[in-house]
């Protein structure tokens, strides 16, 4: 693994640490206000999942970049291009939702990752299909993400189905 495999696990979570350190004060107050939902969990642990979520997706990406032998050729282009969009994606909404205060834009963001992920299970099961297990966990917390995001940019167009 030497050093390509903490640099795959590594990257991934400069897109979160670089949104914290430049948007740190400008934060959306969507988990302290009245429109937290009962069932969505805490700050820390959103912050925790998504912080294991990417830790696991850059270790498949690393399984996949290994098993079609390294380097940057022309077998990569797919399988890691579409990852690297997806985590573009994944990051936006990160943006979108924790500091824009944009639910819709990031319901939208959201479905357009979901789908992204599932295609890149697919293509990374004939690969590696460890790598395209390890996205599994991934879609599972995009449906609750998806699920509590809807619910806000719900309650932002009527009001009268808030609390």
């Amino acid at each position: 693994m030497l050093l390509q495999g903490p640099v795959f696990v590594g990257v991934p979570l400069l897109g979160p640490i670089l949104i914290c350190m430049f948007t740190h004060h400008e934060t959306s107050g969507w988990c302290e206000d009245e429109r937290k939902l009962s069932w969505c969990p805490p700050h820390k642990v959103i912050l925790l999942v998504w912080a294991t979520i990417y830790s696991v997706m850059g270790y498949a990406s690393y399984l996949v970049w290994k098993e079609l032998g390294g380097g940057f050729r022309w077998p990569l282009a797919l399988p890691l291009g579409l990852y690297t969009f997806q985590l573009t994606l994944s990051w936006t909404f990160l943006l979108l939702f924790l500091t824009a205060d944009n639910p819709g834009l990031a319901l939208l963001d959201l479905l357009l990752l979901y789908g992204l992920v599932a295609s890149l299970v697919l293509i990374w099961q004939p690969i590696n299909k460890l790598a395209a297990l390890l996205l599994l966990p991934y879609l599972a917390w995009l449906t609750v993400t998806t699920a509590i995001t809807y619910r806000l940019w719900r309650d932002s167009l009527c009001p009268a189905y808030q609390p």
